[in-house]
């Protein structure tokens, strides 16, 4: 066998791995888009399974953007969401930034606390922070759930940004300092416009994170998952609605994949890599 064919056998195998993994990601998708499609319960439910709609229908579609509440739980999750990760991302950017560039007691203490809050299940604060919103009188209240999304995402938007400010040298800083800038415009004169794809990717998970988050139960303010969480009744699962339900949910979040695919990449890589 020569070598020529060797490395034809190797690209071969290749391609079918990635073929392989390409199968077994896209198939849940495709998966539910076909089931979003079926008219009804019963050729949901068919036996022996049938794999394509016949004839594909839009009505689990128009059950939930005309007779569900889906655009008013896209707002809310839109407004909840991008609130949530721009007040992280921006309280991250002082934070790291002063966590990355000054000496202080305690400094690996805090990181390991911004850490450790991130093992710690959602659901065990519950208690603590209905108590909290009913004493400020925020219950029921679209604000108080952005709020509660930007406590969740400052630890983990710190930790992140942390390794970005650590790729930057501080010569940058000096120089602006040389030139008559202070601290805070150096920060963001000099130091952000570096790291802007690193602030993307960052964003783009805080956003993310934020708009897959499952609390508010509250029907004028319900969010995309516990809405179509509210597609599971006592004795029966809607499921052509709740796939409809999953499919436009992703738009969004793929549109914002699309358009900032390249500050992800750029981000992802800037951050491993210290200075």
């Amino acid at each position: 066998m020569t070598m020529k064919t060797k490395r034809r056998l190797k690209s071969l195998l290749k391609y079918l791995v990635l073929a392989c993994f390409l199968v077994l990601t896209m198939f849940p998708f495709v998966w539910m888009l076909l089931t979003s499609l079926k008219g009804s319960q019963g050729e949901i439910y068919a036996f022996p399974v049938r794999y394509l709609p016949n004839p594909a229908s839009a009505v689990s579609y128009v059950a939930m953007l005309w007779k569900g509440n889906f655009g008013r739980y896209m707002l809310n999750s839109f407004f909840s969401s991008a609130v949530a990760a721009t007040c992280a991302v921006f309280i991250a950017i002082l934070a790291s930034y002063v966590i990355s560039r000054f000496h202080f007691r305690f400094k690996n203490v805090l990181l390991l606390f911004f850490l450790v809050t991130q093992m710690i299940p959602m659901f065990i604060m519950l208690a603590p922070l209905y108590q909290l919103l009913a004493k400020a009188k925020m219950l029921n209240d679209l604000r108080s759930l952005a709020m509660l999304y930007t406590n969740m995402m400052i630890p983990f938007s710190v930790v992140t940004l942390c390794g970005f400010f650590d790729s930057v040298p501080k010569s940058l800083e000096e120089t602006a300092w040389i030139d008559g800038c202070g601290y805070f415009k150096a920060l963001f004169k000099v130091v952000v416009p570096v790291i802007m794809p690193g602030i993307a990717a960052t964003f783009i998970f805080a956003f993310i994170n934020s708009w897959n988050e499952l609390f508010m139960d509250v029907d004028k303010f319900k969010t995309i998952p516990v809405g179509l969480n509210g597609l599971i009744l006592k004795y029966d699962i809607k499921w052509g609605e709740m796939a409809a339900g999953t499919i436009m949910s992703l738009v969004p979040t793929m549109c914002l994949f699309a358009f900032a695919q390249k500050y992800m990449i750029e981000g992802l890589t800037a951050g491993s890599v210290k200075g």
